[in-house]
């Protein structure tokens, strides 16, 4: 029987390095990773982002999670973001999360999270909002992944922000097994 897949979430405000350190992180270990979806799907939109979009990447997130972890041969995986980020969003920008979204995430465990932290220089991206809201948005990450219980630890380092991630993993792995 296989062992469980585990799933180590790369999270954290707008431009802390989470796609770039998660795709490092799967290359290092040699594994396979989930795309952030939101970043596909922001992209395509030909309006202003509403609560059906955020539900749209809410299912667009899961399933590409699901496909990813269907094809996995390796014991671990890495995720760019959740769908964290779509209740974080939506309470920021609508005052409020889809029901289906607050519904769904007891039932999504990841087994480490790795916060980012803002201590990167902001880089301009046409799908970022907020630069000047990093800090609101840390404080944010942190209630929601305390609220979940969830096993996260705050990474930060600017050259050797890889670095303290794989050593954060390792850590977490030998403490699993």
């Amino acid at each position: 029987m296989n062992k469980p897949i585990k799933k180590i979430a790369i999270v954290g405000p707008e431009s802390t390095g989470k796609s770039t350190i998660t795709s490092q992180l799967a290359k290092h270990y040699q594994t396979l990773w989930v795309p952030e979806y939101a970043r596909y799907y922001c992209a395509a939109l030909t309006k202003d982002c509403d609560l059906q979009d955020e539900v749209n990447m809410f299912h667009g997130q899961v399933a590409l999670e699901a496909s990813v972890l269907a094809i996995a041969e390796k014991e671990l995986i890495f995720c760019d973001t959740t769908f964290l980020t779509v209740k974080i969003w939506s309470d920021e920008v609508f005052g409020e999360t889809p029901q289906v979204v607050l519904d769904a995430l007891p039932k999504y465990n990841y087994d480490l999270y790795l916060l980012l932290d803002i201590d990167l220089p902001w880089q301009e991206d046409p799908l970022r909002d907020f630069p000047h809201k990093r800090e609101h948005f840390m404080q944010i990450w942190h209630n929601e992944l305390q609220s979940l219980n969830a096993n996260y630890i705050l990474v930060g380092g600017l050259e050797d922000r890889l670095d303290n991630c794989i050593l954060e993993v390792e850590r977490f792995l030998q403490q699993s097994h």
